[in-house]
């Protein structure tokens, strides 16, 4: 017997999410059309629509770019924020030197020093790169610094019995107590590495270099090609819920058959 779809958990996910997205698109498309509003002011989703289709060759290469930097962004600070937290969690010393610094880099408005790190690297990709990794960052470092910390006291004193070693230790016992705070930091950082790339994208573009999404929206606000500004925004916005969907579902895969955060979903 099928399970009634209002029922289904897994539907509904889906299903609520995009009911109110067609009701929000219709009440905006009814107010421009009723309203008769001036596509240089608010265009219609219709419009945006026709300018994604009309404009796909120029914007599809400049979602290419933001999304090269935003991967690349990630995977930076992924491997440098697991590598820090690794070092804090083994000395308590290392972590009272060097964790104000890594606060101190996530309170600095990237907007701020982007355009030194973009003087200072000549290869543009390089430089937009590190702007978005600097944002990026600290999440990874915060989130798994916590979970390498959050073990089990009754677990950590058997692995102490045993006369277990500092890397049996991190790899049977800090490590897996650590992951799921760590894919918490990842979703936040995706997102962060995405925010940091189109930062940096607009203070290149500024430059005149730069084909993100970013520096299309720039162009098309000189320009008053406000349809095509949208459907830049557009781009961005679902490239934004991909790359959380995308780590939601990774996170799903690695925890779902072991720990309570994920087998109670």
């Amino acid at each position: 017997m099928s399970t009634p779809l209002i029922r289904n958990e897994r539907a509904l996910q889906w299903l609520l999410p995009l009911l109110v997205a067609a009701v929000l698109l219709g009440l905006w498309q009814g107010w421009t059309v009723v309203a008769d509003v001036p596509a240089y002011l608010v265009p219609s989703p219709r419009a945006i629509a026709k300018t994604l289709v009309a404009d796909w060759a120029l914007l599809s290469g400049s979602l290419w770019v933001t999304v090269k930097i935003t991967v690349l962004a990630f995977l930076v600070s992924v491997v440098l924020g697991s590598l820090v937290a690794f070092a804090f969690v083994q000395s308590r010393w290392i972590e009272s030197a060097f964790f104000p610094y890594a606060v101190l880099l996530q309170v600095t408005p990237v907007v701020a020093i982007a355009p030194l790190i973009i003087i200072w690297v000549k290869d543009p990709t390089a430089s937009l790169v590190v702007c978005a990794t600097l944002v990026a960052l600290f999440p990874i470092i915060s989130n798994t610094t916590v979970g390498l910390r959050s073990v089990n006291p009754g677990l950590a004193a058997y692995f102490k019995l045993q006369r277990a070693s500092r890397w049996q230790t991190l790899v049977r016992l800090r490590i897996p107590s650590a992951l799921p705070y760590f894919f918490a930091g990842l979703r936040i950082s995706g997102g962060l590495a995405l925010i940091g790339a189109v930062v940096a994208e607009f203070v290149a573009g500024t430059g005149g270099t730069g084909t993100g999404l970013a520096y299309q929206i720039l162009q098309s606000g000189y320009q008053l090609n406000i349809p095509r500004l949208f459907a830049a925004l557009v781009l961005i916005s679902v490239t934004g819920v991909g790359v959380f969907a995308v780590l939601s579902a990774i996170s799903r895969w690695a925890l779902g058959g072991w720990h309570e955060s994920e087998m109670s979903r």
